[in-house]
């Protein structure tokens, strides 16, 4: 894992966003198309920023999956992560190959389903992730199911990450937070050639902390990515406050 420590979070998005598009660019040199994971929320603002601003990217040769989106919660709702990368992104590219959503109206088995279906014709890779302040990996709380082979499962979201959403602005109480969500596994994103990894914050800390410095373990699931051949994560110099010394340099 190589860590990469920026003044802010602009500078850390600029890091990261480039190196996914050079990532994005080698696959479809090596192969003739790409395919992507895409993670939402406000950490990976400037990350898709500047993914967005990177020339000579070949989008209608790129095809999307998204990590996680709640169940019940319609498109058209202000925290809907499909509403989120229509917006941030898909409307944003010319001729994207293809961009296979979560559908958190659908039957939830029937969905995780068909998109493992999916994904299971297009290995991926680079795949752009983030990590919870409670560390979670995509919709993966603690503790996180480490084991399964599914690609997309069902998940009850703990309190701490719905606090979270709740404190990013996407909800006004807590109560319109949905208990559930269909989350990409963690087996489904290690399996990705590349992990670009983006966070930001200094309510991100404790979580970067027990990621990098804690055991390997399924309490803190983000500490997974260790074990990742090819994951570079990305912090600015808040999220990167309490780690040691020698992680930092």
């Amino acid at each position: 894992m190589e860590i990469d420590v920026s003044k802010d979070a602009k500078e850390m998005g600029k890091r990261a966003g480039a190196k996914a598009a050079t990532l994005i660019r080698q696959a479809i040199d090596a192969h003739g198309h790409a395919n992507i994971i895409l993670a939402t929320g406000t950490s990976q603002f400037e990350t898709l920023n500047q993914l967005l601003r990177e020339p000579d990217i070949e989008w209608k040769k790129v095809t999307m999956f998204h990590l996680d989106e709640y169940i019940g919660l319609p498109a058209t709702h202000p925290a809907s992560f499909r509403k989120y990368l229509q917006e941030r992104f898909i409307s944003r590219v010319q001729n994207l190959n293809a961009a296979y959503l979560i559908d958190g109206e659908n039957n939830p088995e029937a969905e995780c389903k068909k998109l493992g279906e999916l994904i299971s014709k297009h290995p991926i890779d680079v795949a752009l992730v983030g990590i919870g302040e409670n560390g979670h990996l995509a919709f993966n709380d603690p503790p996180a199911d480490f084991k399964t082979l599914s690609s997309y499962i069902v998940v009850t979201l703990d309190v701490p990450c719905r606090k979270q959403q709740m404190g990013e602005g996407w909800f006004k109480t807590m109560l319109e937070v949905p208990t559930q969500a269909i989350s990409m596994s963690i087996q489904q994103i290690m399996k990705s050639k590349y992990i670009i990894c983006s966070v930001p914050d200094e309510r991100k800390a404790i979580a970067v902390k027990n990621t990098l410095e804690k055991e390997v373990s399924n309490f803190y699931p983000a500490s997974i990515l260790r074990q990742h051949e090819h994951c570079d994560i990305y912090l600015d110099h808040a999220s990167a406050s309490l780690l040691s010394s020698k992680k930092i340099a």
